[in-house]
């Protein structure tokens, strides 16, 4: 696969499986059925296990320039994750002010960056 696509593929699943995910958690009317905390804390380690994997995955395939792939992937995920959220948000999908979203979720999109450029780092040390 080429792996442009395999960058974008990845980060558009790493905002579609937690996405998936929270449907149980959620009623049609976008009320939690379970505490706000609880729904937030399964979403960040949901979202953690996801992208480590998908992370893992991509740079099986990587030999050189670990770091500049981390960041590259880090950077190409966030915002491609953030971009679909703030579509959902413009789209009222997510009932709440941009401002409000990023307090409440978009900031913890940052995690995404903090992982694959350290796994690119911890990989170009072991090379």
């Amino acid at each position: 696969m080429n792996k442009y696509l395999k960058i974008v593929l990845f980060g558009f699943l790493l905002w579609l499986i937690p996405f998936i995910a929270g449907f149980p958690f959620v009623d049609q009317s976008g009320n939690f059925l379970i505490p706000e905390t609880f729904f937030k804390s399964i979403m960040i380690v949901v979202g953690g296990l996801v992208g480590v994997t998908l992370a893992v995955m991509y740079f099986k395939e990587i030999g050189t320039d670990h770091v500049r792939e981390g960041v590259t992937i880090g950077v190409v995920w966030l915002v491609i994750n953030l971009g679909i959220d703030l579509v959902l948000v413009s789209m009222g999908f997510f009932p709440m002010t941009v401002t409000q979203y990023f307090t409440d979720i978009g900031l913890r999109y940052l995690s995404i960056p903090i992982y694959t450029i350290g796994m690119g780092y911890a990989l170009m040390q072991k090379m």
